[in-house]
């Protein structure tokens, strides 16, 4: 087993260690939060931005065709996500492929949950999430994207958008999971 890395005093909030193994949450924050792991991260969002915008992801003309069922464009692309996950889940089973620090992934099934329906929480979920993307226009993902393109009326999406997740983090203990 490498070395861990030195105590780093970040706050929690910093990156998600909550699946990471106690012995190494120090290493993953540090490593997660360096200079150079956040400029990746920046180049990569970046390059996923520019993906979207070419493939016309970010377009709300998009979006809309797609639920008024108008266009294949948008569930041509969904559908070559989902299978592109898929074959990545698949692979990643298959070659029985680790963390960078060593660690087995592993994928837990789907809790369907405790409620008198069964998967409530995924039906629920998709509808909230899909009323806000037919609401909006844009799903988070492009939000960005569409700053960058010039769309400044996303300011306030993503600052909603921030909000709603901060208010999340902030309840998460408080809350049905």
């Amino acid at each position: 087993m490498a070395p861990s890395a030195p105590h780093v005093d970040l706050p929690p909030e910093c990156a998600d260690v909550e699946q990471v193994p106690e012995d190494l949450r120090d290493r993953a924050l540090a490593e997660g939060n360096a200079p150079l792991a956040l400029a990746v991260y920046g180049l990569l969002g970046a390059g996923l931005g520019l993906v979207f915008t070419k493939s016309q992801v970010i377009s709300w003309f998009r979006i809309y065709e797609m639920f008024r069922f108008e266009s294949f464009h948008m569930y041509g692309i969904i559908g070559s996500a989902v299978a592109t996950a898929a074959l990545s889940v698949w692979v990643i089973q298959k070659l029985k492929l680790t963390t960078v620090h060593g660690e087995p992934i592993e994928l837990a099934p789907k809790a369907w949950g405790d409620s008198r329906v069964p998967g409530a929480r995924y039906w629920m979920g998709g509808i909230t999430f899909g009323l806000g993307w037919a609401l909006l226009g844009a799903c988070p993902g492009p939000l960005v994207a569409l700053l960058g393109g010039g769309v400044s009326v996303m300011a306030a999406a993503l600052v909603a958008a921030l909000g709603g997740t901060w208010t999340y983090a902030l309840l998460r203990d408080r809350l049905p999971h």
